[in-house]
């Protein structure tokens, strides 16, 4: 496994070195597996892996609203550390109260992750996506800045980074109000500013974008293109993005897959049927004790 420190200061050396780091969601081992080892047939692959909080609550069955305490949230991150080598960035919500984020840092920093995002909403949390359809409450600029602020007064490690939220726009509160909370943001410390939107064009991003790359002092800008997915990696990164963030993606594909197998076995009244849409058992448990070292050969 690789070390924690070296780990955790990649994603700043990918940063300075790539044009853009392409990250993916992985909620568990093998999801992280998958992350490592997919390539594309121009031999893109991903940079980094993103804890989220929507795919940590939902592979439990439970509503993104901070069920899920951070000792469970950090199981999973540990799941997907032991078995990969890649950076990651933790969705850490709200960040709750500055004290306890003083501590979720220190967690991360010691196993190894990268950066940790906080959003500037207050209250029961409602998933962004939801839009206005939730009511979506900011939190005070000024009290949202002093948690970014215990998170770097936290870190021991110098390329740890704390990146901050922009969720203005998913509230409807329009571009001025998330400009004027990305430069308090900056002004108090963060490594990075996340502006997010649920939009289906990329519009008010872009927009976004063009204002904030006029800021005299900025950090570097993570998108997360969930919605929004008709804008290419090269079109986010001409405009100042450095980081893209694929959210929630690997959770969602498996479960159309997992429903289908399903209801065809019990059609069927046996699993014949599903021999072509599913992996056999031998690739799978060859792929993770290769990956383990703990094959037969290391065995005896």
């Amino acid at each position: 496994m690789i070390c924690p420190a070296t780990r955790l200061s990649s994603l700043r050396q990918l940063m300075e070195s790539q044009k853009v780091v392409r990250v993916m969601e992985a909620h568990s081992g093998l999801s992280g597996l998958v992350v490592e080892k997919a390539v594309g047939t121009n031999g893109a692959k991903f940079d980094a892996t993103w804890s989220s909080s929507l795919t940590s609550s939902a592979i439990k069955a439970k509503p993104d609203i901070e069920t899920v305490d951070t000792t469970a949230r950090l199981g999973v991150v540990q799941d997907v550390l032991e078995v990969t080598s890649l950076p990651m960035i933790y969705d850490g919500d709200t960040g709750g109260q500055a004290e306890v984020f003083h501590f979720t840092v220190r967690s991360l920093e010691r196993l190894g992750v990268s950066a940790v995002v906080i959003e500037d909403k207050t209250g029961l949390k409602q998933n962004s996506l939801f839009g206005t359809e939730r009511k979506q409450v900011l939190e005070d600029i000024d009290t949202f800045c002093g948690k970014i602020r215990a998170g770097k007064d936290a870190q021991i490690n110098p390329d740890f980074m704390v990146c901050a939220r922009m969720e203005s726009l998913i509230a409807g509160l329009g571009e001025e109000e998330a400009l004027m909370r990305a430069e308090k943001c900056v002004e108090a410390g963060a490594d990075a500013i996340m502006i997010h939107s649920k939009e289906k064009k990329p519009d008010e991003v872009l927009s976004f974008l063009r204002e904030y790359n006029k800021f005299s002092k900025k950090v570097p800008v993570i998108a997360v293109p969930t919605t929004y997915n008709v804008i290419t990696e090269d079109e986010l990164a001409e405009n100042g993005v450095k980081i893209i963030i694929y959210a929630n993606h690997l959770l969602r594909a498996s479960y159309p897959m997992m429903t289908e197998v399903a209801t065809d076995i019990l059609n069927a009244g046996r699993s014949k049927e599903v021999d072509d849409k599913i992996m056999g058992v031998k690739p799978i448990i060859t792929l993770i004790s290769d990956n383990t070292g703990s094959g037969a050969k290391k065995a005896n």
